[in-house]
């Protein structure tokens, strides 16, 4: 069986519902406070999935995931690096999302470059202040890229345009890069996953998910964690009979998680 790991700290709140995500997709998960880690990092080594779910780590007190980030370089970066390396899904979400940048796994080494084990690559993309300053709580519709490399979002394009909704709850979500060179690196190289039908933060390209060029490490902002149920979705009763029998885009991102890191154990 799969092993997802769900890694917590304080101020994390989001920790029950990806759990819940990833065991409705048949892994087995567990919660792991992340001071815990730092004590035993080989804990690491056990699991096929790891995953930094949302919430306001440390109070986001310097910044959105800037304290969390910093333990994983400085304390968990080897574990970390030994999981890319066979092959394990690594996933973000919002809070988590910020965290992945900060650490440079997201977008992770761009084309002609390699992963290091001595130290994380540099940070090209970040997670500021939304364009209103303003703190954004809404559902909004989703662009999938069906060219995309990210093994987490496959198949998301098949669903009808009115179910493509995600719940978003952030005030540093827009996404930036160093360049627009970077931005026109991720396009090409199919690392864009997501992006938001309307812009409402003033990302980049509303750019709303990015992955890694394995396609296994991937970052979002907004929840599917929040989206496993039908009867979440803001007009869920509008929604075709038909639809609401298969599994919701949210709960489809687990599935696919699971489904990646099952292909990788097995091999």
């Amino acid at each position: 069986m799969v092993k997802a790991l769900v890694i917590r700290a304080a101020g994390t709140n989001c920790d029950h519902e990806v759990m819940r995500g990833f065991e409705l997709a048949g892994a087995k998960a567990e919660r792991v406070h992340l001071n815990r880690l730092i004590e035993e990092p080989q804990r690491i080594d056990d699991f096929d999935i790891i995953m930094l779910p949302g919430g306001f780590a440390h109070g986001d007190d310097i910044a959105s995931g800037r304290i969390f980030a910093m333990h994983l370089r400085e304390r968990l970066y080897e574990p970390l690096y030994r999981a890319v390396a066979r092959g394990a899904c690594i996933g973000g979400i919002c809070n988590g999302f910020q965290v992945l940048v900060q650490v440079g796994l997201v977008p992770g080494p761009l084309e002609g470059e390699r992963l290091s084990s001595e130290a994380p690559p540099p940070q090209r993309l970040s997670l500021t202040v939304n364009q209103h300053a303003r703190y954004m709580d809404c559902w909004t519709p989703m662009m999938i890229e069906s060219a995309s490399r990210c093994v987490w979002t496959r198949g998301l394009e098949e669903y009808p345009a009115e179910t493509m909704r995600f719940p978003s709850g952030h005030g540093e979500g827009r996404l930036a890069a160093d360049s627009e060179a970077t931005l026109d690196a991720l396009e090409r190289h199919g690392q864009v996953a997501l992006r938001y039908g309307e812009n409402f933060n003033g990302s980049a390209r509303a750019i709303a998910g990015v992955c890694d060029l394995s396609g296994r490490i991937f970052g979002m902002m907004p929840h599917p964690d929040r989206f496993l149920d039908w009867n979440r979705h803001p007009f869920w009763t509008r929604l075709p009979r038909s639809v609401r029998r298969g599994p919701t885009p949210g709960l489809r991102l687990f599935l696919n998680g699971v489904e990646a890191a099952s292909r990788a154990t097995v091999g």
